[in-house]
């Protein structure tokens, strides 16, 4: 497949790295302000290092990898709430042309996804995304294979820097801001880590799930979602969990009912959902065949660069 990546953050970077060890041909990649664009294949390192020296991955325009040539749009830039752009729009053009898309980018799903599903349903190309929820996980392909409609109910620790945080704090005894500043030296959280701690990014992952479960019913958007972060949870609070074999973790969840919730839960300390550091879990509920746990990276680049390309593998030859 020819593959244009819009975004070339840690995401967008390592797929266009990747592409050619699954047998695909990046014909452009594109940043904010710049792209490098060739119908025959793009020199992916050159862009890359050029990204990394000057600042810019090309010479060309970045609305001429959205208008190039290729087979697949892998959307990667970053995640916006509300009316989902740039993201959408990209989306929307590369459906208009009959094109594939993939996300990493969770905006147009989390915000917008009865258009995004309404522009597919009009286009000859397909749109994936595993990738937006959990990394290199397997969540959205599970549910796909056992069938929405024969899965009842979603959980699990979706953001491995809140995961991070309060894992150090049970294990040392810490306070937030300790562990926090911690994290970011480290490279664990971001500089503003509010869209971690504070549970958006494990609402949008919930919202997404939430929206392949409902199939063609109800339409959830992060205003639908219940959401309490982590900031305000002190050490003593987990001092006592640990007390009572628990600990603390955000949690994350679609219920039976329908509704998404995310917010700090107790759990055993011993138990499925008690993963450490930067691990993620999803535990799915199901009609026919129990609980289903999927673990591992949800984050980073090459891990979810891999979601990424299964997606491109599953999507057919144009």
């Amino acid at each position: 497949m020819r593959l244009a990546v819009l975004g070339a953050g840690a995401v967008g970077a390592a797929v266009a790295e990747l592409a050619t060890d699954y047998g695909h041909t990046v014909t452009a990649l594109a940043d904010s302000s710049s792209a490098a664009v060739d119908p025959e294949g793009i020199d992916v390192a050159t862009a890359l290092e050029s990204k990394r020296t000057d600042g810019a991955v090309g010479s060309d325009d970045p609305e001429a990898a959205l208008d190039g040539e290729y087979d697949v749009l892998v959307e990667a830039t970053p995640t916006t709430l509300g009316d989902a752009q740039p993201g959408f729009g990209h989306v929307r053009t590369a459906l208009e042309r009959d094109r594939h898309v993939v996300l990493a980018n969770k905006g147009p799903v989390a915000e917008r996804y009865g258009e995004v599903r309404a522009l597919e349903r009009e286009s000859d190309g397909q749109v994936l995304f595993e990738a937006t929820v959990g990394g290199a996980m397997p969540v959205l392909s599970t549910i796909a294979d056992f069938d929405s409609d024969h899965i009842t109910a979603a959980r699990g620790v979706l953001n491995g820097t809140a995961n991070f945080i309060l894992t150090r704090m049970a294990a040392e005894g810490l306070d937030y801001e300790h562990v926090l500043a911690e994290a970011q030296d480290l490279g664990v959280a971001e500089a503003d880590p509010a869209f971690d701690v504070e549970g958006t990014d494990a609402a949008l992952k919930c919202v997404i799930v939430a929206n392949v479960l409902a199939g063609n019913g109800r339409e959830y958007t992060l205003d639908d979602a219940e959401v309490q972060g982590i900031e305000e949870i002190p050490g003593s609070a987990l001092d006592l969990a640990t007390e009572d074999g628990r600990t603390v973790r955000l949690i994350g969840e679609v219920t039976p009912a329908g509704e998404v919730r995310v917010g700090p839960r107790l759990v055993p300390a011993n138990g499925t959902l008690a993963v450490t550091g930067t691990e993620n879990i999803v535990q799915l509920e199901t009609e026919h065949a129990g609980q289903l746990n999927i673990s591992g990276r949800g984050a980073g680049g090459p891990e979810t660069a891999s979601a990424v390309l299964a997606d491109v593998g599953r999507l057919p030859e144009r």
